[in-house]
């Protein structure tokens, strides 16, 4: 019995899986939030280089990996596919459970799958400095070691609540030479607003996002970079599902259920769109996002246009949203805090591909701590979603009497969020379920907007 299933360095996927070329329904455009009017790619040059913009919009089903990026990706993938066979035998259940280890990375999670080609196709368009928002630090810090690695240099804006909750991952960034400030901040207009408003505000993804694409519009030679819910980024993570692909292949299994942990979709859609491509072509096949129900995007948001940053700078994307003026709960998933859904993951949902369920911050911690009592690893408190899914599937498994094959993207390892599962050992964490009043203040104002078909 296997534990591990490698690949060769060589066997590694050279091209990424475009699933904009399989959708059964094509996306609806992002739109220019003062006219209504489909933006053109050029709308986005002065945020993204051309070559990244190209990818967006591109309907071709498999892009190139460029060699200095594979070259780069080798550090560590591909990465190896893990039988959970101890957790296993404390479920008792019939399932054979399979998790893909992206916390093999520098970083320690799947973000520099995207951050890695970002920065190589900025630097080759001659850009010398990104900025970025970051949320639990796993981006920020990705994109930190990326920067590095093709000499630019890099500022992020990582929510507050996550810089005073996670103090090393400001750490990891300041190694590989990234500047990282908590946001809200004095550095940029929005940050300043919103510090008048309240001095201690938390802070917000879609804040810090206001404030880093205001520092790049406004700064020489300088570009933004998103590590989640664009197409180009759901791009780049599909490297994990192609693997895996070929890993089960190579033992002759298939899954029956793919899990993901989801918050602005990236990890999930890595793992699960070159299944989905086979469920699109007749493969019968159970996919599953597992979101916070602190920031029910897709199991409560409903279908809209909205903003992707709160200070309304950014055009309007098609999404699952619960408005872009949601400031999150400080639970301890914090890349699980956005207030929308990546459009691809979205259109997915609503054409009946996938589907979403949320759980509780004590739940999934209880889950984490179960994995890591039995397989070893402590898993970041975003992957303890995708783990309360797959256990809950286990055991379904068993009520059912059937085996199943189940198959999950465990996106990153726990070792700098030891603090999150230090308060939830001493009782100190709490559930939060966000109020459907909530959500319906909060999308109010998107009524102005088109409605997404």
């Amino acid at each position: 019995m296997e534990k591990k299933i490698f690949l060769k360095e060589s066997e590694i996927p050279r091209q990424w899986y475009n699933i904009q070329a399989d959708l059964p329904t094509p996306l609806p455009p992002p739109l220019n939030p003062a006219t209504g009017e489909p933006i053109t790619p050029d709308m986005l040059a002065p945020i993204f280089p051309m070559n990244l913009i190209e990818q967006e919009v591109s309907g071709e089903r498999f892009i190139d990996i460029p060699e200095e990026v594979l070259d780069r990706l080798l550090i560590w993938r591909p990465t190896p596919l893990c039988r959970a066979y101890s957790l296993e035998r404390f479920l008792g259940t019939p399932a054979r459970i399979y998790f893909k280890n992206e916390g093999v990375s520098p970083p320690g999670s799947h973000k520099p799958n995207t951050a890695i080609p970002q920065a190589y196709y900025n630097k080759v368009f001659g850009i010398k400095r990104l900025t970025t928002e970051t949320g639990a630090g796993q981006w920020g810090s990705a994109l930190a070691f990326a920067c590095h690695q093709f000499g630019l240099e890099l500022k992020i804006y990582m929510v507050r609540v996550s810089y005073n909750q996670k103090p090393y991952r400001r750490v990891m960034m300041e190694v590989w030479g990234g500047r990282c400030i908590p946001s809200p901040s004095m550095d940029t207009n929005a940050g300043r607003r919103f510090l008048d408003e309240n001095p201690e505000h938390p802070g917000s993804l879609g804040i810090a996002i206001s404030e880093a694409i205001e520092d790049a519009v406004t700064s020489k030679n300088t570009k933004y970079s998103l590590g989640s819910v664009l197409n180009h980024v759901m791009l780049h993570q599909t490297i994990i599902g192609l693997e895996a692909q070929k890993q089960l292949a190579s033992i002759g299994e298939y899954p029956d259920v793919v899990i993901g942990c989801v918050g602005g979709g990236s990890n999930f859609a890595g793992i699960a769109f070159p299944f989905i491509r086979d469920k699109i072509n007749g493969k019968d096949i159970k996919i599953i996002a597992s979101e916070p129900t602190s920031c029910p995007t897709l199991t409560k948001g409903p279908y809209v246009y909205d903003f992707g940053d709160t200070a309304e700078t950014t055009p309007l994307l098609p999404m699952h949203s619960i408005g872009h003026g949601f400031v999150p709960a400080p639970i301890h998933a914090g890349g699980l805090r956005y207030h929308g859904m990546a459009p691809l993951v979205s259109r997915l949902l609503l054409d009946g591909l996938i589907e979403a369920r949320a759980y509780s911050q004590l739940e999934t911690f209880a889950a984490g701590i179960t994995f890591a009592r039995t397989e070893g690893f402590i898993p970041a408190p975003e992957t303890d979603h995708a783990i309360a899914c797959v256990i809950d599937e286990a055991k379904k498994a068993k009520e059912e009497g059937r085996e199943k094959v189940i198959l999950m993207n465990w996106s990153g390892h726990g070792v700098i969020d030891l603090a999150s599962y230090d308060a939830y050992m001493a009782g100190r964490l709490e559930n939060f379920e966000l109020p459907d009043e909530d959500i319906a203040r909060l999308i109010k104002d998107l009524e102005k907007f088109p409605k997404p078909v």
